[in-house]
């Protein structure tokens, strides 16, 4: 299902592709499923600007604390920090999956269970400085879930 363009601040509901203007896409969202007494969890998507963009912020009612996180390796070792920013290069999907980028819930205030579908803002800033806000509907998978399979374009 696609979502056809929508206005500054408009929800959207559950699709696999979803369009803010003719710029932002979003595609493919998802939190990672947690277990009771869990604390965090992630939301992994595709974003893809045609103009480019600058995501700098998201937030969900489901947690206390939402950040934007990249994972990389420090030589042998794993770390993961917030980011301010992360940039969209014009017409370049920028995927946001697991032990990469990621949007991070923290202080879950419930467990999220497959099936259920959380709400989440991302906060843009476009090639103008403009910020605009998208709200999705997001889908949660199994706890052990990774990435929907692999295709090309």
């Amino acid at each position: 299902m696609q979502i056809k363009r929508m206005a500054l601040g408009i929800s959207i509901g559950l699709a696999a592709t979803a369009a803010w203007g003719d710029d932002i896409e979003i595609k493919d969202p998802w939190v990672r499923g947690t277990v009771v007494g869990q604390q965090a969890t992630g939301a992994f998507m595709e974003l893809r600007s045609a103009a480019g963009a600058t995501l700098i912020g998201a937030s969900s009612p489901v947690a206390a604390i939402t950040e934007v996180h990249e994972m990389k390796m420090d030589g042998t070792v794993m770390k993961m920090r917030a980011i301010p920013r992360l940039d969209l290069p014009a017409g370049q999907p920028v995927r946001l999956a697991p032990g990469g980028y990621h949007v991070m819930l923290i202080k879950l205030k419930q467990p999220l269970r497959k099936g259920d579908k959380v709400p989440l803002t991302l906060q843009f800033a476009g090639h103008d400085k403009k910020v605009s806000e998208i709200r999705v509907e997001v889908p949660v998978r199994d706890l052990a879930a990774g990435p929907v399979a692999e295709h090309s374009h």
